[in-house]
């Protein structure tokens, strides 16, 4: 199926069908006399099936002819909907899901579906079900995969490197690894994995790929051809220290047995595409015949939309370069070009940028089956609410942001939200409320995390931080409210009383505020004990072209990102006080505490300073800082480059950037000087 040139837009649409199913079934769940729902899941499934049925995907097919039974009877007012019914076609959805994943990674989507079928024909025919053995099935065929026939097509190259091991006594293994259902951030785990087993050997080829696995784009388990020297104990044991690893299963790599398979595998595929060719031919003749429909989307690669965007990337270096070029000359015609240029480059950027924004509601639509779950594990009432999934936000980052909004959650639900009985002692409705708000606010997005919960407890997070040295008592007496909440997002910082298989081991919240962070992100918390808190992530529009105030530190220039300055002042030295041995001014009746760029980055003098000092006010969160400049520059829009491997992480520099006269301008990064 992989030369078949509709299997990615079957993949696209398969996954869409799938998230309406899930969300259809929520509302279903909430309302079972909803005719109009059950009639929108009927269609989802039937068009499911047929275009299954049609790639060939005959399993997928089986199942989702068996959900649209089930629907057809309760359109037809032969059955009633009930909790249990609505778990079996959840767990029908989440094989669909996994069966999708599969073909996605490469696979032909096959999997045991016997077991499902037979529970949907018993629901069909009213007879009573039992949905426990269903689970255990659904996740079986959900999380494992066979081991066999992962690596069945590998190239020349691939070839000839397992060959060469062979000869010079290495082991090829084909290992399956698994991750525990709690894992919360996958690609880290996959990555510590890889480093691992970079150290025993050579990773030849992974499946899903490495680019689908840095995605998160795989459920739980994925597949890696290694050549090592180290027998499968030695390794197996090596992985298996990471934390959130389920299950390690190694087998030897026959090559010649994966080559037969493969010719096997290819005699197939050119017969299913045969199929295929017949069905689109059928297809085209139906659409010929009817009305003309005009198609006013297009699906685009990411890979293309980052290729655009690193050209024109360069085109606004050279647009810099033109206008610094144009004001020198000061040529009437050049500069009349370069001012055409530039407001048709900026248009330009608007429109690309605007390509590569995407709705939250990606990321969204996966929660409200979450928290159905979740709730019903932890034998709670929740209801939640989205609010803003219209709002856009830059792919890159919408990529990055699921899984500390799935962590976040995870703790409202889990810490936050009190079981019916002890919301009812407390005065409130059984039912707990949990919020999700997205919105535009400027050139930022933010997402907002709320709930009517029982809120932080200040006394026993002053606690846990003590006993864990994180701060001192004596700390502890100075700290508002604010910097206090602040404190659960430490590293190993848990308030829990017992460890669940939800939360209480002290990971993730830092791993939260990190992700947000290195998205030149900020999280901020609100809470009031008894009544709820508020996370509030506060994330910029785009990473690659931002806004910047350019300064000059002696000859050197520097780039201070205009999302965090509040304003920039003349001050005289004179003005400039000393508390606790730091230099502080006194700025608009707050005590704000100065750095001079000139001594964090060692900058050599040139010239003797006068009487006025120039500062960039800076704020992150409530904490602010004024930045010591020789002078500023200007407003300017530039384009983020990293260092580079090579230079690593620089203490206060993000990141730089190419200026119109050629040189290079370090981006500062405010959050870390502000600590």
């Amino acid at each position: 199926m992989e030369n078949n040139e509709y299997l990615e837009v079957f993949i696209e649409e398969s996954k869409e069908h799938i998230q309406s199913l899930n969300d259809q079934l929520l509302i279903l769940e909430n309302e079972p006399g909803n005719m109009d729902t059950v009639g929108e899941i009927f269609r989802s499934a039937h068009t499911l099936k047929g275009m299954a049925a049609t790639m060939g995907f005959q399993d997928l097919a089986d199942l989702t002819h068996k959900m649209e039974n089930v629907l057809d009877a309760v359109r037809n007012d032969k059955l009633s909907i009930n909790s249990d019914i609505i778990d079996v076609i959840f767990q029908a959805v989440d094989q669909l899901e996994g069966m999708v994943v599969d073909i996605a990674g490469g696979g032909n989507g096959s999997s045991d579906v016997k077991e499902l079928v037979h529970k949907l024909e018993l629901i069909e025919n009213n007879e009573t079900i039992s949905t426990n053995s269903v689970v255990e099935e659904s996740n079986e065929n959900i999380v494992t995969k066979p081991v066999s026939n992962q690596f069945a097509k590998l190239d020349e190259f691939e070839t000839a490197i397992l060959n060469q091991s062979k000869e010079k006594g290495f082991i090829n293994y084909e290992l399956n690894i698994r991750l525990n259902e709690n894992c919360l951030l996958k690609a880290a785990r996959v990555y510590m994995v890889f480093e691992v087993l970079e150290q025993v050997g050579e990773v030849i080829k992974s499946n899903p790929s490495v680019q689908e696995l840095e995605e998160e784009n795989f459920d739980l388990s994925f597949n890696v051809l290694l050549v090592t020297k180290f027998d499968e104990e030695e390794v197996k044991q090596r992985i298996m220290k990471i934390s959130e690893i389920e299950e390690v299963v190694i087998t030897p790599f026959q090559l010649n047995q994966r080559i037969d398979r493969t010719m096997e595998d290819e005699a197939k595929n050119e017969t299913n595409d045969k199929t295929e060719d017949s069905g689109d031919s059928k297809e085209n003749k139906k659409a010929n015949n009817g009305k003309s429909v005009v198609s006013k989307t297009i699906r685009v690669n990411i890979e293309r939309l980052d290729g655009l965007m690193n050209l024109f990337e360069e085109l606004v270096i050279d647009r810099g370069r033109l206008e610094q070029i144009s004001a020198d000359l000061k040529h009437p015609e050049l500069q009349e070009t370069v001012e055409r240029m530039t407001r048709i480059s900026g248009d330009l950027q608007n429109i690309i940028l605007n390509m590569r924004m995407v709705p939250v509601e990606q990321v969204f639509n996966r929660f409200p089956r979450m928290v159905r779950q979740l709730s019903k594990d932890l034998g709670k009432k929740v209801n939640l609410d989205i609010i803003g999934a219209e709002t856009e936000l830059d792919r890159t980052v919408i990529d990055e942001i699921g899984d500390p909004l799935v962590h976040l959650i995870r703790n409202s639900l889990d810490h936050g939200i009190e079981t019916p009985d002890l919301r009812r002692e407390n005065g409130k409705d059984e039912q707990g409320n949990l919020v999700l708000k997205a919105y535009h606010s400027g050139n930022h997005v933010f997402i907002e995390i709320s709930d009517d919960g029982a809120g932080i407890n200040r006394q026993k997070v002053v606690n846990k931080a003590i006993s864990n040295q994180v701060i001192t008592a004596e700390d502890a007496n100075t700290l508002t409210d604010e910097q206090v909440f602040q404190l659960i997002m430490s590293s190993g910082f848990s308030t829990a009383d017992k460890i669940s298989d939800v939360s209480g081991r002290g990971v993730g919240l830092d791993v939260v505020k990190n992700t947000i962070e290195s998205l030149g992100g900020t999280i901020t918390i609100e809470s009031k004990e008894g009544e709820g808190s508020l996370f509030s992530i506060q994330l910029p529009l785009t990473l690659s072209i931002i806004s910047v105030l350019l300064v000059e530190v002696e000859k050197e220039k520097y780039a201070v990102p205009l999302s965090s300055i509040i304003e920039t002042a003349i001050i005289r030295k004179s003005d400039i006080l000393n508390a606790h041995n730091k230099k502080v001014i006194d700025f608009r009746g707050k005590v704000v505490p100065l750095i001079s760029l000139k001594e964090v980055f060692e900058v050599p003098s040139v010239e003797e300073d006068g009487d006025l000092c120039s500062v960039v006010i800076i704020r992150k969160g409530e904490k602010m800082a004024g930045l010591i400049v020789n002078k500023f520059i200007g407003q300017q829009e530039i384009v983020l480059k990293s260092l580079g491997d090579y230079l690593g992480d620089v203490f206060g520099i993000s990141g730089a950037t190419i200026l119109g006269d050629g040189q290079v301008a370090l981006i500062l990064d405010t959050n870390t000087l502000i600590n």
